[in-house]
């Protein structure tokens, strides 16, 4: 046939509503899982609030229904990639204690993928996002093991208190390093060390800020001992 005959190519729709339909389905089918929820149960509450024990045989509506309910019972649908970080609880106190072991030279970065690795080796669950808040808590406890055989401890304390000591497992190991004489407080670190002058009421925030500026000056110090992650 004449390539001049032929009738041109139609180009491809994208159907956004079979593709939102797709999604949906995909994040109930891990939903009720990542809330540790018996599919038993699962099936019950879609029966009553759809009157399908299926998703395949819900409409659009009845879904969204679904992952409504199952929202409320604490399941956080999966962001797209690099789009956003993980925001449950668990992410955020294992992110905070990472940034904190970070300036107690226990890990080599502070970026969030080396918190995403260290927490693929610990949960054995690909992104921290889709880790269950039941095994979650492992991660906090192996965080908490590194901070303490870095020499800071890790009693259960108001934050102001634990930033604190934070601030004080840094100054030791400025101390043994000979940039920090032996008889300083953090307060006289933070005066002669890092130039940080305050004297009214310190608040958690402040020792943070302190925790960082100790942090820069024990990096630059030179090579840490064994560090993970």
């Amino acid at each position: 046939m004449n390539a001049l005959n032929q009738a041109p190519a139609v180009p491809a729709k994208f159907d956004r509503s079979k593709q939102r339909r797709n999604s949906m389905l995909g994040k109930l089918a891990i939903g009720w899982k990542a809330i540790d929820m018996v599919e038993a149960d699962y099936r019950q509450a879609m029966f009553e609030r759809t009157g399908q024990t299926s998703a395949a045989n819900c409409t659009d509506a009845q879904l969204e229904t679904m992952l409504e309910f199952l929202k409320s019972k604490g399941f956080r649908p999966i962001p797209k990639p690099g789009k956003a970080k993980a925001q449950h609880p668990m992410a955020r106190k294992a992110r905070a204690m990472w940034i904190s072991l970070y300036q107690l030279g226990a890990v080599h970065s502070a970026d969030e993928k080396a918190l995403e690795a260290f927490a693929k080796r610990q949960l054995k669950c690909e992104k921290l996002v889709w880790a269950r808040q039941s095994d979650a808590r492992s991660l906090i406890e192996a965080l908490k093991a590194m901070a303490v055989r870095h020499g800071w401890p890790q009693p259960n304390l108001p934050p102001i208190q634990l930033q604190a000591s934070l601030c004080e497992a840094i100054l030791v190991k400025l101390k043994d390093k000979g940039i920090a004489p032996a008889d300083w407080s953090i307060h006289d670190a933070q005066h002669k060390l890092c130039g940080i002058d305050k004297r009214e009421a310190w608040t958690a925030e402040d020792y943070q800020r302190l925790a960082e500026a100790l942090g820069q000056k024990l990096r630059a110090a030179g090579p840490m001992e064994a560090r993970h992650g």
